[in-house]
């Protein structure tokens, strides 16, 4: 059990992260919006790619932007916008939420993929790259991730990432006027090592052919390594 006599880390703070498919860069009203907004569909689309978030519907990007600046000025919301490398567009967003210093714990959230970045390795990558960020430099103890319980797509997700199913808070909260239980899903400092180790190794070149699939899924490689660990 380790020592948390001493433990303490600080609040996340803006931070450009670099893979090799996607770059993710703290958000920027003028350097983001329009290109984020139309990556997540613009007002035809994007009430629908985020009919889960328990916000208002959108009119226009500017209402987008005041709930992304109420939630990082009001929430401590740190939020990420993914750019791909490749062709150096805007692609999605994620956002650390409710950091909590004093006991390590911070969560994954408002995550929203643009069609460009659904089922590709960019999705995987930024969520790895975001996970290492709060394990390897931040030293937090836990990274949460939630989402409301009908969404069946996001707690898939979850557990692919290598996120633990914990629970379900039943009428968590009101969300768009109606009730919404949420599944909550964690994974810890201690687990951290596999998880990274698997989403390196599905991550690299060798894992995908010649036309871009990948040869190992990355719960397959995920238990190949715990299994290699306990034989």
């Amino acid at each position: 059990m380790r020592d948390l006599q001493n433990y303490k880390v600080a609040a996340p703070t803006p931070v450009t992260l670099t893979g090799r498919f996607v770059t993710l860069e703290p958000y920027d009203r003028d350097r983001h919006l329009k290109d984020l907004w139309e990556a997540l569909g613009g007002a035809d689309q994007i009430n629908e790619l985020i009919r889960y978030f328990p916000n208002d519907h959108y009119a226009n990007a500017e209402e987008f932007n005041a709930w992304i600046e109420g939630a990082r000025a009001n929430l401590s919301f740190v939020t990420l916008v993914a750019r791909e490398n490749a062709t150096g567009k805007i692609v999605g967003m994620a956002s650390y939420m409710r950091p909590d210093p004093k006991n390590g714990v911070i969560e994954v959230g408002s995550v929203a993929h643009g069609l460009a970045m659904k089922r590709s390795p960019m999705s995987t990558e930024l969520h790895y790259l975001m996970a290492k960020h709060v394990f390897d430099d931040l030293d937090y103890r836990r990274y949460e991730w939630k989402c409301h319980n009908e969404n069946e797509p996001s707690k898939v997700t979850a557990i692919r990432y290598g996120f633990t199913f914990e629970g379900v808070f039943r009428q968590h909260v009101i969300s768009r006027g109606a009730n919404r239980d949420t599944a909550w899903f964690s994974m810890i400092d201690s687990e951290w090592p596999v998880i990274k180790a698997a989403f390196e190794a599905w991550l690299s070149p060798d894992n995908f052919d010649a036309d871009g699939k990948q040869k190992q899924k990355l719960e397959d490689i995920r238990a190949e390594i715990v299994k290699g660990a306990t034989a």
